[in-house]
């Protein structure tokens, strides 16, 4: 119990701090930032034991054991670094700055904001280089309502894995929990795809990512459902929208902070994209809604995840004061 009280003051502060300073550039152009260096490790893995020409229960064995051995060396990173830590006489002050880093509120908010300032400025065209920084999907396969749509659903899903859900494991675990957490979500985003290539290898990544995420993406939903009406929305549509859209998504998670962001915004968000030149079928979040999304919209997005943000400061604080 005390652990937890510890790491919620940390969380809170470390929530603030990222809000209000993010990812320094300066920074991170001198030195390789944590999330960089395990996706070199991610990738190294990925050339030394996933071979072309191995069997796929070959392939997947060898993902189990290099997911296995992520996690083990995110959490001793984690476990040494908070005993360091604890036995320095201001090392709570070192422990918000790293949980800081491993939060994406500024960065996130950065990027969906410029996309909405490049439309404005810039038209599709804009829009469109924009978004590519934020989204795998092809852009010149969007319209100008399609990069706005994408910014948002970007915005929800995004909110939930890079902030809601490593703030929740950082509650409960501190350290080792974030970075186990950053590790196996990274290694998702490399190597967790169904292609030929990392189908069988990325298996084990992407079921831990999906287990990592099963409860914070439906807490994130309901928290962006409460956020609604910093965007100009409705709560009861936000909810609604969540609990009967959310299990349509093709992804067990992204639907439900994706569904409460389209519901309560009044939007259709995801519904059929296209990756590489394939169309992949989606179902519609906030199915009736106005799908016809603006720059507008992406301002009202932001808004709803920057009140989510404020209310998850005061929540742990809360829980902090109760405990």
């Amino acid at each position: 119990m005390l652990d937890i009280y510890h790491h919620l003051w940390i969380l809170a502060a470390a929530l603030l701090l990222d809000a209000l300073v993010g990812d320094p550039p300066w920074l991170w152009r001198r030195l390789p930032h944590p999330v960089v260096l395990a996706g070199r490790l991610i990738g190294g893995l990925d050339r030394r034991l996933n071979h072309d020409g191995d069997a796929p229960a070959r392939r997947r064995a060898a993902g189990i054991a290099a997911t296995l051995l992520l996690v083990l060396l995110a959490g001793g990173i984690g476990w040494v670094l908070s005993a360091l830590l604890r036995a320095l006489p201001f090392g709570w002050l070192l422990e918000i700055v790293i949980a800081a880093i491993f939060l994406a509120q500024r960065s996130l908010h950065d990027h969906v904001a410029a996309v909405a300032a490049s439309c404005e400025l810039e038209g599709l065209e804009g829009g469109r280089r924009a978004v590519s920084m934020i989204v795998g999907r092809d852009p010149q396969s969007l319209d100008l309502a399609g990069v706005c749509r994408a910014a948002i659903e970007s915005d929800a899903e995004n909110y939930s894995d890079g902030v809601f859900a490593p703030a929740f494991w950082f509650a409960l675990l501190g350290l080792p929990g974030i970075l186990v957490y950053k590790a196996v979500n990274t290694a998702d985003s490399m190597v967790g795809h169904r292609t030929a290539r990392h189908e069988a290898f990325g298996w084990a990544s992407a079921r831990l990512d999906d287990l990592l995420n099963l409860v914070p993406a439906r807490l994130c939903g309901a928290l962006l459902a409460l956020a609604a009406p910093f965007g100009g929305g409705r709560i009861g549509a936000a909810w609604r929208a969540m609990l009967g859209d959310a299990p349509k998504h093709r992804s067990p998670n992204a639907g439900w902070p994706e569904a409460a962001m389209a519901g309560g915004l009044g939007l259709a968000l995801a519904g059929p994209r296209q990756y590489h030149g394939t169309v992949v079928p989606d179902s519609w979040m906030g199915d009736g809604g106005r799908a016809e999304a603006t720059p507008r919209d992406n301002r009202r997005a932001l808004a709803v995840t920057s009140g989510a943000g404020v209310m998850l400061v005061l929540v742990t604080v809360a829980i902090a004061l109760i405990l």
